[in-house]
């Protein structure tokens, strides 16, 4: 496993993976409406990009020449320190239980320590077996919120967050 900083004109294989895995993922949790709202809003090339210019990391997770997951981070205040945010954590449905997710999470704990942070935190649907994953390494729920996200939609959320 490799995990390169996507650049720029390397967006669009973040977007591709997003549309690959979120079916899998959330066809059990959301309706495919939703899912379909929330690919165009959130993992769009374009989306991605402004988040890019903004600031927001994206890494690549290569396994066996594939490109087959990705993470986005994210640095924001929280309780007046700076804290690191993984704002999106995927792998192909393929790799999930093979350490393509702790390989990630790992690069996340990598980067939060040379930055002197000393926190991460994330969101996940409350369905979502990966709340699980994220408990196994150590992460632990620090509230429960739901977002009103428009059309409709929310997301019923843990916030999770890992000390370091």
């Amino acid at each position: 496993m490799h995990i390169r900083r996507a650049q720029l004109h390397e967006l669009p294989i973040l977007e591709s993976l997003a549309r690959q895995i979120w079916p899998s993922t959330y066809a059990h949790i959301i309706s495919q409406a939703q899912i379909d709202f929330m690919l165009d809003w959130m993992y769009s090339t374009k989306t991605l990009q402004k988040q890019l210019e903004a600031g927001h990391e994206f890494y690549i997770l290569n396994t066996d020449g594939l490109d087959s997951g990705f993470m986005a981070l994210e640095w924001v205040e929280f309780e007046g320190k700076s804290e690191l945010k993984i704002n999106k954590l995927y792998v192909l449905p393929s790799l999930q239980g093979k350490g393509a997710g702790r390989a990630l999470v790992n690069k996340a704990i990598e980067r939060t320590q040379a930055n002197k942070t000393s926190s991460i935190f994330l969101q996940v649907n409350k369905a979502n077996e990966a709340k699980n994953f994220y408990l196994k390494l150590g992460f632990e729920i620090r509230e429960e919120a739901v977002f009103d996200i428009g059309n409709g939609f929310i997301m019923d959320d843990y916030i999770m967050a890992l000390a370091l």
